[in-house]
């Protein structure tokens, strides 16, 4: 649905030059000559010390630079507009700020209740609905209002509002999102709007500029037009796994230190010719603001995503039918190669002479160093691509063909009656060299379900669908909310490194 505009790229150098001719510009117009101090001594010397009673006293002006020659001028425009510039241009006028409205429990206090509360040891205060605003970015995909944008930034809206760069607020509709990539569609009801050029990142480079939009301040300031910020691709192919206080884990990411700050979440990272490589998604901060590391999702995953939502109202995965585990870590925590736990027979997997055990070492000429490498190789699968992966003991490389998730899975799983959880603890991080800061710890797994979902005692349980899982209760309350045929994801650490596991929860 979305076109995908592939192109090469603008050297740098003209950056720098224009930054170079600014300045020297400025200091050549500088050093111009002081006329008027010339033009009072040629004065004194033509009349003596006393200048003639008749003649005019000479007039002392100020001094002046010299204009610049047209030529000049033109050159310090040119010199100014640089690829930046350009891209700002070509994109700000398709960058939108999403404001929502949702309603959380917050409590309320008061000194009755903080009396009486601390004298009979319950807690004092109660809880009541409040309405809390918030906000993030988007940008204009189709000129009849489509709009994309993060799903963190928009999940549990109870009101969506748009603001455009000219300042215009419109009604936005949510058309669907995927929690599992982080990316949402909108729909604003307003015809011809500026669309953001659509680039790649298949031939992206470590260390080309690219520049970061979005509204880090909304509201707060009265000039709706984005923030742009500049930097360089420091990274690609990026996985993100949140520390004790972040949630949301990403996997295959676009890194840059062009500064993202909160509220620019959901708005284009851009090339130099302003064509969009990818969407802002989040930051390493220590204080909330941008330090310098930042992360977006590729525009091809994220087109992809939206083009399901918009044509099917949910994405259709891909499936080939294994499951890995991380190979045993040396003592820096870092680990190659990946290990088959399980294969459902009659997969592609399976057709493909994938068999439990195997070792994968690279899977489309991509290196295999975890498991979250071929989980972002799968997150980005469709229905009918070919992998070829590479397994450790053949000479040649194994090619299957990825199928659509099935609807109706033969395999249904109920966990919680088969799995014994226990919060990790410090001792037990200590005691059992685990290096996540926090998760659920399988103290009981029964042979059956160990079986089909690869798990074992001692792993511990660090995220689910996306979500960072910080205790065993946190766990099984989001276990106990899933419908009936979700589809579940689980995020372990084993051998010091991180592996997955899929499921369908049943009852």
């Amino acid at each position: 649905m979305f076109p995908v505009l592939f192109s090469g790229r603008i050297p740098t150098a003209p950056i720098l030059a224009g930054v170079w001719l600014v300045l020297a510009g400025a200091g050549l117009a500088g050093c111009a000559p002081e006329e008027g101090f010339t033009a009072h001594e040629a004065a004194g010397a033509a009349g003596g010390d006393t200048p003639p009673a008749a003649a005019a006293p000479a007039e002392v002006s100020p001094p002046t630079a010299a204009a610049p020659s047209q030529a000049a001028d033109q050159g310090l425009r040119s010199s100014r507009e640089t690829a930046v510039v350009r891209a700002a241009e070509r994109v700000s006028p398709s960058v939108v700020t999403v404001n929502v409205i949702r309603t959380r429990q917050v409590r309320v206090r008061d000194p009755f209740d903080d009396f009486f509360g601390g004298f009979f040891g319950f807690p004092g205060g109660r809880t009541q609905a409040q309405r809390v605003p918030s906000l993030g970015s988007g940008f204009v995909v189709d000129s009849d209002g489509t709009i994309l944008t993060n799903d963190h930034v928009v999940r549990g809206a109870e009101r969506i509002l748009v603001t455009l760069p000219d300042g215009r607020d419109v009604e936005g509709e949510l058309v669907g999102a995927d929690e599992a990539t982080d990316v949402a569609v909108l729909q604003v009801n307003l015809p011809e709007l500026p669309v953001a050029p659509l680039g790649s990142t298949h031939d992206l480079m470590i260390g080309e500029w690219v520049v970061a939009f979005g509204n880090p301040f909304g509201n707060l300031i009265s000039n709706p037009e984005p923030t742009a910020t500049v930097g360089v691709i420091s990274a690609l192919g990026r996985h993100v796994v949140p520390s004790r206080d972040e949630r949301g884990f990403y996997l295959g990411m676009i890194q840059t230190d062009a500064a993202i700050n909160p509220g620019n979440s959901g708005g284009p990272l851009v090339n130099a010719l302003g064509e969009v490589v990818g969407m802002n998604a989040s930051i390493f901060s220590r204080g909330g603001g941008s330090e310098g590391v930042g992360f977006a999702i590729p525009i091809e995953r994220v087109l992809r995503i939206a083009d399901d939502l918009v044509a099917y109202g949910e994405v259709r995965r891909a499936w080939i039918g294994i499951d890995v585990e991380p190979e045993e870590a040396d003592e820096f925590g870092r680990t190659r190669g990946v290990r088959v736990t399980r294969v459902t027979e009659d997969s592609p997997a399976w057709d493909g002479g994938i068999r439990s055990g195997d070792r994968l070492v690279a899977a489309n000429q991509r290196r295999l160093v975890s498991p979250l490498d071929f989980e972002a190789l799968r997150l980005d699968l469709r229905a009918g691509d070919q992998i070829h992966l590479e397994v450790e003991g053949r000479d040649e490389a194994v090619t299957i063909r990825a199928q659509e998730f099935p609807s109706l899975p033969t395999e249904r799983i109920t966990v919680l009656r088969d799995l014994e959880l226990a919060t990790l603890t410090p001792a037990a991080r200590d005691a059992r060299g685990v290096t996540s800061e926090s998760g659920a710890l399988i103290t009981g797994i029964s042979p059956q379900l160990q079986q089909r979902l690869g798990l074992r005692e001692g792993d511990v349980i660090v995220g689910i669908n996306r979500q960072r899982v910080t205790g065993a209760e946190e766990l099984a309350q989001i276990l106990d909310q899933a419908p009936a045929g979700a589809r579940i994801q689980l995020i372990y650490e084993r051998n010091r490194g991180l592996g997955s596991t899929t499921f369908v929860l049943g009852r």
